[in-house]
Protein backbone atom coordinates (compact mmCIF):
# COMPACT_ATOMS: atom_id res chain seq x y z
CA UNK A 1 0.00 0.00 0.00
CA UNK A 2 1.68 3.08 -1.16
CA UNK A 3 1.37 6.33 0.93
CA UNK A 4 -0.69 9.30 -0.11
CA UNK A 5 0.74 12.76 -0.04
CA UNK A 6 -0.90 16.20 0.96
CA UNK A 7 0.48 19.57 0.53
CA UNK A 8 3.32 19.45 2.80
CA UNK A 9 4.28 16.26 2.24
CA UNK A 10 3.70 12.51 2.81
CA UNK A 11 0.11 11.69 4.56
CA UNK A 12 0.42 8.44 5.80
CA UNK A 13 -2.42 5.51 5.05
CA UNK A 14 -3.21 5.63 8.88
CA UNK A 15 -3.97 9.34 8.75
CA UNK A 16 -5.70 9.47 5.73
CA UNK A 17 -7.64 7.02 6.88
CA UNK A 18 -8.50 8.77 10.47
CA UNK A 19 -9.37 11.65 8.32
CA UNK A 20 -12.19 10.12 6.56
CA UNK A 21 -13.39 8.08 9.19
CA UNK A 22 -14.09 11.04 10.87
CA UNK A 23 -15.21 12.86 7.64
CA UNK A 24 -17.78 9.62 7.73
CA UNK A 25 -18.61 10.28 11.81
CA UNK A 26 -19.60 13.97 10.97
CA UNK A 27 -21.31 12.94 7.80
CA UNK A 28 -23.50 10.43 10.24
CA UNK A 29 -24.21 13.51 11.99
CA UNK A 30 -25.27 15.04 8.85
CA UNK A 31 -27.52 12.35 8.04
CA UNK A 32 -29.40 13.37 11.23
CA UNK A 33 -30.09 16.84 10.10
CA UNK A 34 -30.57 16.21 6.78
CA UNK A 35 -33.22 13.48 7.47
CA UNK A 36 -34.73 15.67 10.21
CA UNK A 37 -35.09 18.98 8.36
CA UNK A 38 -36.24 17.06 5.01
CA UNK A 39 -38.77 15.16 6.56
CA UNK A 40 -40.43 18.17 8.56
CA UNK A 41 -39.85 19.95 5.12
CA UNK A 42 -41.62 17.59 3.39
CA UNK A 43 -44.14 15.55 5.52
CA UNK A 44 -45.38 18.66 8.19
CA UNK A 45 -44.97 21.52 5.98
CA UNK A 46 -45.40 19.88 2.28
CA UNK A 47 -42.88 21.33 0.39
CA UNK A 48 -41.96 19.34 -2.56
CA UNK A 49 -39.60 16.72 -2.20
CA UNK A 50 -36.81 18.30 -3.86
CA UNK A 51 -37.35 21.26 -2.19
CA UNK A 52 -37.19 19.65 1.03
CA UNK A 53 -34.10 17.96 0.18
CA UNK A 54 -32.51 20.24 -0.98
CA UNK A 55 -33.36 22.38 2.13
CA UNK A 56 -32.08 19.19 4.44
CA UNK A 57 -28.97 18.77 2.50
CA UNK A 58 -27.51 22.72 2.75
CA UNK A 59 -28.18 22.44 6.60
CA UNK A 60 -26.31 19.43 7.12
CA UNK A 61 -23.78 20.96 4.85
CA UNK A 62 -23.40 23.83 6.97
CA UNK A 63 -23.38 21.76 10.07
CA UNK A 64 -20.85 19.54 8.40
CA UNK A 65 -18.10 22.36 7.08
CA UNK A 66 -18.30 23.58 10.80
CA UNK A 67 -17.10 19.89 12.44
CA UNK A 68 -14.75 19.38 9.41
CA UNK A 69 -12.99 22.38 9.92
CA UNK A 70 -12.95 22.06 14.14
CA UNK A 71 -12.49 17.96 13.87
CA UNK A 72 -11.39 16.20 10.98
CA UNK A 73 -9.17 18.54 9.25
CA UNK A 74 -8.04 20.75 12.04
CA UNK A 75 -8.02 23.51 9.64
CA UNK A 76 -6.33 26.85 10.86
CA UNK A 77 -7.45 28.79 7.63
CA UNK A 78 -8.04 31.80 8.34
CA UNK A 79 -10.24 32.98 5.66
CA UNK A 80 -13.62 31.14 6.62
CA UNK A 81 -15.30 32.43 4.69
CA UNK A 82 -13.11 31.75 1.23
CA UNK A 83 -13.05 28.14 2.45
CA UNK A 84 -16.99 27.71 3.43
CA UNK A 85 -17.57 28.81 -0.08
CA UNK A 86 -15.40 25.60 -1.32
CA UNK A 87 -17.05 24.18 0.90
CA UNK A 88 -20.70 24.93 0.25
CA UNK A 89 -19.53 24.78 -3.77
CA UNK A 90 -18.25 20.82 -3.40
CA UNK A 91 -21.43 20.19 -1.66
CA UNK A 92 -23.57 22.11 -4.28
CA UNK A 93 -22.45 19.86 -6.87
CA UNK A 94 -22.81 16.71 -4.63
CA UNK A 95 -26.15 18.23 -4.30
CA UNK A 96 -26.59 17.93 -7.51
CA UNK A 97 -25.57 14.26 -7.55
CA UNK A 98 -27.62 13.66 -5.03
CA UNK A 99 -30.92 14.71 -6.56
CA UNK A 100 -30.02 12.93 -9.76
CA UNK A 101 -29.71 9.95 -7.59
CA UNK A 102 -32.91 10.44 -6.37
CA UNK A 103 -34.78 11.35 -9.23
CA UNK A 104 -33.39 8.40 -11.23
CA UNK A 105 -34.24 5.68 -8.70
CA UNK A 106 -37.01 6.87 -6.67
CA UNK A 107 -38.65 9.42 -9.53
CA UNK A 108 -37.67 6.93 -12.36
CA UNK A 109 -37.62 3.97 -11.07
CA UNK A 110 -40.19 4.03 -8.54
CA UNK A 111 -37.96 3.00 -5.35
CA UNK A 112 -37.97 4.11 -1.63
CA UNK A 113 -37.67 7.84 -1.60
CA UNK A 114 -35.50 7.54 1.72
CA UNK A 115 -34.25 4.37 0.78
CA UNK A 116 -32.79 5.77 -2.40
CA UNK A 117 -32.06 9.44 -0.11
CA UNK A 118 -29.58 7.45 2.25
CA UNK A 119 -27.94 5.75 -0.95
CA UNK A 120 -27.44 8.90 -2.42
CA UNK A 121 -25.96 10.13 0.80
CA UNK A 122 -23.30 7.28 0.77
CA UNK A 123 -22.32 8.43 -2.93
CA UNK A 124 -21.85 11.69 -2.14
CA UNK A 125 -20.18 10.90 0.71
CA UNK A 126 -16.92 9.95 -1.37
CA UNK A 127 -17.76 12.69 -3.83
CA UNK A 128 -17.33 15.17 -0.72
CA UNK A 129 -14.49 13.48 1.03
CA UNK A 130 -12.03 13.54 -1.62
CA UNK A 131 -12.73 17.54 -3.13
CA UNK A 132 -12.57 18.94 0.34
CA UNK A 133 -9.94 16.65 1.31
CA UNK A 134 -7.80 18.29 -2.03
CA UNK A 135 -9.50 21.34 -2.65
CA UNK A 136 -10.99 22.72 0.47
CA UNK A 137 -8.58 21.86 4.05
Amino acid sequence: MTSITDKTGILSDSIFIEKFVKFCIVGGSGVFIDFGITYICKELLRLNKYAANALGFICAATSNYILNRMWTFASTNPHIAEQYMRFIGISAIGLAINTSVIYLLHGRMKWNFYLVKLFAIGVVTIWNFFMNYLFTF
